[in-house]
């Protein structure tokens, strides 16, 4: 049995950006509650040369809405990067979950031989739909994502694998 590019990628990332989106209200009441500021957990990084923690945010969610505009042959939106609370950062990844949701099946299922070409930056990006699904967008998605997640649970916010898989 195969699995669709469809459900190995909005269902996906729906689930997750929502599980996140979570995860962000909890890191918002665990810096209430414990008198430290956003900007402060917003900054944390786990090595100089890493993304800061907004950042992560901003890449997960842009790499959800990338992915999947990219397999339907739509361009994505560009979202500024100018979130500054806990709040921002979860309205961005609802605008994502939004945006994704606006796709069917039918625009995105039999994309895994259509050929995915753009400039990400400076680097160049060519590759069939399915290795583009499955060897870099998801990747990339669950690397940022987790990096997010570590950030927090790092700098003390009560949150643990399920709330990471979630519990649905």
């Amino acid at each position: 049995m195969t699995i669709s590019m469809y459900a190995a990628s909005v269902p996906v990332f729906k689930r997750n950006l929502a599980n996140l989106a979570a995860i962000l209200d909890k890191a918002a009441a665990h810096c209430a509650a414990h008198n430290i500021t956003e900007p402060a957990m917003l900054q944390a990084r786990l090595f100089p040369d890493m993304f800061a923690f907004t950042k992560q945010v901003q890449v997960a969610a842009d790499f959800a809405k990338a992915g999947v505009g990219r397999l339907a042959g739509v361009e994505p939106p560009k979202f500024d990067d100018t979130e500054q609370s806990f709040a921002d950062l979860k309205a961005r990844v609802e605008k994502t979950i939004a945006y994704i949701e606006t796709f069917t099946a039918a625009q995105i299922d039999g994309s895994e031989e259509k050929q995915v070409s753009y400039m990400m930056g400076k680097f160049p990006i060519d590759m069939k739909g399915q290795a583009y699904l499955l060897g870099f967008i998801l990747p990339n998605f669950y690397f940022h994502y987790t990096t997010a997640y570590n950030l927090l649970r790092h700098n003390g916010v009560g949150i643990g694998k399920g709330d990471f898989i979630g519990r649905g």
